[in-house]
């Protein structure tokens, strides 16, 4: 996932206590969404396995407003000016991809789980949820896995190493966790292919004992995010990153109401054929009427003497 701590400059998006606040709220949630998740996998081993499908629905949907506030987060560092997303290449495949993707995969991860509550409680009525439910407990991962892999192959031109080293050691434990979620859904679908098991049954135990392994590492990388931002707010005055191919000085002009002259540019070629030519004549008239008229040749002051009697 995608925290707000990050290595950019712009995570600067708003005061710094407003900012310190966000960053803890969303740390401190993410790690009790992982325990919860890690609650309702194991819940699956409980006489009431309903309640572990709860506290998974309860999980996911913390994490998709998690992953919703981060991509918010990371708009509002630059202004919410999405040109910006074509200069940088890396703004728009992790800044702003990566939490779409994540989201994605919670809500599909979600929708599952809720699929497979309904049809527990609808006493097995509803057969055609079942297949969608399986596909989507696949998907929901493999979205995680993919935003998780986005995230890890970030480039670093100006993080010194300790930035660099909190990084990854937030990156790594997703990317597993991710990939052993993954793994628990597509075993589960290859396991249940050759049965006719219904609601609840269609969650085998090694979809719970892989789900319980890959929560465990999500929350120890919930645990060294917080210890992340705690470093990062630390050192504000460290070199962090700055938006590439001429991101970065467009979003500072932007901040300081300078419209760079290339997009300006732009925004004149687009001006209407009509408005371009109402210029050109209003331009015209003004220059008609600020022509000097020639003033008369003057007598030179001899010939006036000459010519007197």
């Amino acid at each position: 996932m995608v925290k707000l701590a990050s290595a950019r400059e712009t995570r600067m998006y708003g005061p710094r206590l407003t900012r310190n606040r966000a960053e803890y709220m969303n740390a401190g949630l993410y790690v009790f969404a992982t325990i919860v998740l890690l609650g309702g996998f194991a819940a699956e081993f409980s006489r009431e396995p309903k309640s572990g499908l709860v506290l998974l629905l309860i999980a996911l949907a913390l994490i998709m407003v998690i992953n919703v506030h981060d991509l918010l987060a990371h708009l509002a560092g630059i202004n919410y000016w999405f040109p910006l997303l074509g200069f940088d290449i890396q703004l728009a495949l992790v800044e702003f991809a990566v939490p779409v993707v994540q989201t994605l995969g919670s809500l599909l991860f979600f929708l599952a789980i809720l699929f497979l509550f309904i049809q527990e409680e609808k006493n097995y009525g509803l057969f055609k949820l079942e297949k969608h439910a399986l596909n989507m407990l696949i998907a929901g991962p493999v979205l995680w896995l993919l935003g998780s892999i986005h995230n890890s192959c970030q480039i670093y031109e100006r993080a010194d190493g300790h930035v660099q080293i909190l990084q990854q050691s937030v990156h790594i434990p997703f990317l597993m966790g991710s990939l052993l979620l993954m793994v628990g859904a597509i075993l589960n679908s290859r396991e249940q292919a050759g049965w006719m098991h219904h609601g609840t049954e269609l969650l085998s135990t090694d979809w719970a004992w892989l789900g319980i392994i890959g929560s465990l590492l999500l929350f120890i990388g919930g645990l060294t995010n917080v210890v992340k931002v705690f470093k990062m707010q630390q050192m504000d005055g460290l070199r962090l990153e700055k938006l590439r191919g001429g991101a970065h000085e467009r979003l500072m002009q932007e901040r300081e109401g300078q419209v760079p002259l290339i997009i300006e540019e732009q925004r004149r070629r687009k001006r209407p054929a009509a408005e371009e030519e109402a210029i050109a004549v209003a331009a015209g008239i003004a220059t008609a009427s600020s022509t000097p008229v020639p003033a008369p040749a003057s007598t030179p002051y001899k010939d006036v003497l000459v010519g007197q009697p």
